[in-house]
């Protein structure tokens, strides 16, 4: 317990000291709290200071900085100057970057409107942005201008396919010493070719120079000069197109120097437009609309824009060469030159439509289907005019050996030819016609054509005053128009029942030349005839020893004398008759030979022996019938007057 007692003491005694520590612990502390509170109060002001100081550095760190933005754009606005004011010409590149440069500047002192001196700043970069593109208008237009040269027709031609390039270097032959026009191949094979043939585009600019282009327009458009930019193109652009144009012979002509024109060298021209048209579309215009769309990139209205206004009067001069003979007076012989027409410029409508696109293009697209349009109406009028014109045809020529008429070989190569265009005659009725119809109409106005040709041969034939040369000038030509039909394509649409209807009508004309020519010969060859005329003098019969028959040998002899002036008479005319067919004469003659030979082999068989016996018999019996038939081999040969009788 005494143990316990003493620590307990001590614990009290410990409690006390410990309190007493906290006591003055808690006095000092009381102490620093005032102190501190003390301190605080006398370093305020100093804090307030400090923080304003920072503030103004901060400030002035910002002030520098924006000093310096400044200071730079004024410094690379110098550099700029330096350059813009020195010109392209030298480093198109830097002026470039230079004018960028200087438009950046621009637009940050415009931005910097509180900025003292601001506007001089603003203005003086203004002034100098007018000038640099003033530069840059000159430099496209001296770039544009010194890479733009009119192309040589050779090198045009280079870019041809083969089937398109004469060899001598000129894009149609210009006619031989007769005066004959070239003509353009219409076979399918050809046709062929050309869908398949490979076009070479020239080059117009070289294509280093072309990006060079593009960033000056692009600079001027960006600077709001799109109008002087499209002007210098055209201007330039337009001239040079022209120009190559008559390096290839393309002149304008008007409606009065193609009504004056003598035919020939008008369809000398005609033919030359064809490859014009051709090589202006698949290698000029669709040259320049590439070097267009390149230079313009990114701008496609202002491409299309340029490239119309480039194109116009070239466009103009072509089309309108198609339009005055689409509008010239009518005829026959320039149905297929107006069909060439056609037919290239529907071979080209797509190509027209895919390169002169865009609103801008609107006329010339307008312009090409207008004119399509316009020669197909003009061909169809035409064809209805050469239908009446054949029919009508008033010509006094007249073909005294009966062979074949020139208007029937007219006609007929009209209708050849006409058939090589058979697939453009098709588009043409298109135009018009739709469907089943179209085939049907090409035929319609094929026999209708070979119908107007048969009746006024018909007309023509009453020329002849005899009835046999009517018919075998009837028999040539309906022959010649059969034969021409089944060696051609208008086989297929005249048909096998046209064909076999009118080898009946060759026939036909074939039995009345027969009739008509060898009746009165046959007649005077007649027993039956002969015999009926003797009468009844039975003292003269009685006279005639050996004669069964009861004829008088006088009526005999007269009769042998006939027949010999007929044949005679027949022969010296009809050998200056011609068929020209080879088959056809031959088998003419052969019908007149089975009628006339074994008519004269029964007369002489029968009656020659009353003239044998007595004088001067070659007076009479002049001919055997192997002469005969040797002389029927000379007939139809078309003998000349002069010639003498073999």
């Amino acid at each position: 317990m005494d143990s316990l007692s003493e620590r307990a003491t001590l614990m009290r005694e410990s409690l006390q000291k410990s309190q007493t520590i906290t006591d003055n612990v808690i006095s000092i502390l009381g102490s620093f709290n005032s102190r501190l509170s003390a301190l605080e109060t006398t370093m305020r002001p100093t804090q307030i200071r400090t923080h304003s100081i920072r503030k103004a550095h901060e400030n002035i760190n910002k002030t520098l900085k924006t000093a310096k933005i400044i200071l730079e754009q004024f410094d690379l606005s110098r550099q700029a100057e330096v350059k813009i004011l020195k010109g392209p010409h030298d480093d198109l590149e830097s002026y470039l970057e230079a004018l960028d440069q200087l438009r950046n500047s621009n637009y940050y002192f415009s931005s910097k409107k509180s900025f003292r001196n601001s506007d001089v700043v603003v203005n003086h970069a203004n002034s100098l942005l007018v000038k640099a593109i003033s530069k840059l208008q000159d430099e496209f237009k001296q770039l544009l201008t010194s890479y733009s040269k009119p192309i040589q027709p050779d090198c045009l031609f280079d870019c041809l396919p083969n089937s398109l390039c004469p060899a001598s270097r000129s894009p149609v032959d210009q006619g031989d010493s007769g005066g004959k026009v070239a003509s353009i191949n219409h076979s399918e094979h050809h046709k062929n070719d050309l869908e398949n043939s490979i076009y070479t585009t020239p080059t117009l600019i070289p294509p280093s120079i072309l990006p060079l282009l593009h960033d000056l327009a692009q600079q001027m458009v960006q600077a709001g000069h799109q109008q002087q930019l499209s002007r210098i193109y055209r201007e330039t652009r337009s001239s040079i197109l022209e120009d190559s144009l008559q390096l290839m012979g393309v002149e304008k002509l008007s409606k009065d120097d193609v009504q004056n024109m003598e035919w020939e060298v008008l369809a000398a021209k005609i033919v030359k437009w064809v490859h014009f048209i051709r090589i202006a579309v698949k290698l000029l215009f669709t040259a320049e609309r590439n070097i267009c769309d390149q230079i313009f990139k990114g701008f496609d209205s202002l491409s299309d824009q340029c490239f119309a206004e480039v194109t116009a009067n070239s466009v103009s001069v072509l089309f309108s060469f198609a339009e005055v003979m689409a509008k010239s007076t009518r005829t026959p012989e320039k149905l297929f030159v107006l069909l060439d027409m056609y037919e290239i410029m529907r071979e080209l409508h797509s190509e027209i439509e895919a390169l002169f696109k865009g609103k801008a293009c609107t006329k010339t697209r307008e312009y090409a289907l207008g004119l399509i349009k316009q020669l197909a109406q003009t061909v169809q009028e035409t064809f209805g005019d050469f239908e009446k014109a054949v029919e009508k045809d008033a010509s006094k020529t007249i073909v005294l050996d009966g062979t074949i008429h020139p208007l029937t070989t007219y006609v007929i190569n009209h209708v050849k030819f006409l058939l090589d265009y058979q697939s453009t005659l098709q588009q043409l009725f298109e135009e018009f016609e739709k469907g089943d119809e179209i085939n049907s109409q090409l035929s319609s106005v094929t026999m209708r054509i070979m119908q107007a040709l048969q009746t006024n041969l018909h007309g023509k034939s009453k020329q002849y005053q005899d009835p046999a040369l009517t018919h075998l000038f009837l028999m040539n030509n309906i022959h010649y128009m059969v034969r021409s039909v089944q060696r051609s394509k208008a086989r297929d649409l005249l048909g096998d029942d046209w064909v076999q209807r009118h080898r009946r009508i060759v026939q036909q004309h074939a039995n009345q030349y027969r009739r008509n020519g060898w009746r009165k010969i046959l007649q005077s060859l007649s027993i039956q005839a002969l015999t009926s005329s003797r009468g009844g003098s039975a003292s003269v019969v009685g006279a005639d020893i050996g004669n069964s028959s009861g004829v008088s040998r006088a009526l005999v002899k007269e009769r042998f004398k006939t027949f010999n002036m007929q044949f005679e008479e027949l022969h010296q005319r009809q050998s200056q008759w011609t068929v020209l067919d080879i088959e056809l004469r031959e088998n003419l003659r052969l019908a007149v030979a089975e009628v006339l030979l074994p008519a004269y082999r029964s007369f002489l068989r029968r009656f020659g022996p009353m003239v044998e016996n007595g004088k001067n018999l070659q007076k009479y019996v002049k001919y055997t019938a192997e002469d005969l038939e040797r002389m029927l081999d000379e007939f139809f040969e078309g003998k000349n007057l002069s010639e003498p009788r073999l």
